[in-house]
């Protein structure tokens, strides 16, 4: 015991090679995962920014076109016998997919916080059981079973579980609280395709078709 460092460095490098193993995983999980948490809290901050100012009437940010551009794209094409109402919803309805393309894009790493949080504790589980299986074989070898023979591989089996808490549990909260920001921004953005639909709708066809040649003539 005099030996044994309590830091997570010092129970690291006395860890066993398979113990090593299981630590550097999860060390690796848990910066991959806090890569993640911030990406994604910085990406749903920017869309959730955007269709706000969408839905006061200013400047509807790029990320946004590809939903105004769904919409006209309805709108300039005619369909016999079509009614308004069917018009209504065939706008809606193709700006409604690409507001959910939008969005699958947006939450790109969030079903990896999901596996990262419910993984990491069985990796970690995985190093504990090897930690007190080291320790029974120690006692073994040694025929003794002082502190000192079998606190190695206790100290082992626990860091393994320190460590994938560590990486669980900002990974369980991080896909928890992005995906309810996620959630909100989503019913935004429901309500700005209905509100864009409507103005879509209310005015001629041709007015439509005009500004969306505009738009693209002006695009870089």
């Amino acid at each position: 015991m005099d030996g044994l460092s309590l830091s997570p460095l010092g129970l690291f490098l006395a860890a066993g090679l398979v113990g090593k193993f299981v630590m550097g995983v999860l060390i690796l999980a848990s910066l991959w995962c806090w890569v993640l948490i911030v990406e994604g809290a910085i990406s749903v901050v920017r869309l959730g920014r955007a269709v706000h100012a969408a839905r006061a009437g200013r400047a509807i940010a790029n990320s946004l076109q590809p939903i105004m551009t769904a919409g006209e794209e309805e709108t300039r094409r005619r369909i016999p016998g079509e009614t308004v109402g069917d018009l209504r919803e065939r706008i809606s309805d193709a700006m409604a997919r690409a507001a959910r393309d939008l969005l699958t894009r947006s939450e790109g790493g969030l079903p990896n916080l999901a596996v990262i949080s419910s993984v990491a504790p069985f990796v970690g589980l995985f190093g504990t059981v090897w930690g007190i299986m080291s320790s029974f074989a120690a006692i073994s070898q040694a025929q003794d079973t002082s502190l000192a023979t079998v606190a190695p591989g206790i100290a082992e089996s626990l860091a393994a579980t320190a460590y994938g808490l560590a990486a669980a549990i900002p990974a369980s909260i991080g896909y928890n609280r992005i995906g309810a920001a996620y959630a909100r921004v989503g019913q935004d953005m429901a309500s700005f395709v209905e509100e864009r639909a409507l103005l879509l709708i209310s005015r001629p066809a041709e007015v439509a078709r005009d500004e969306g040649q505009r738009r693209r003539a002006e695009a870089p």
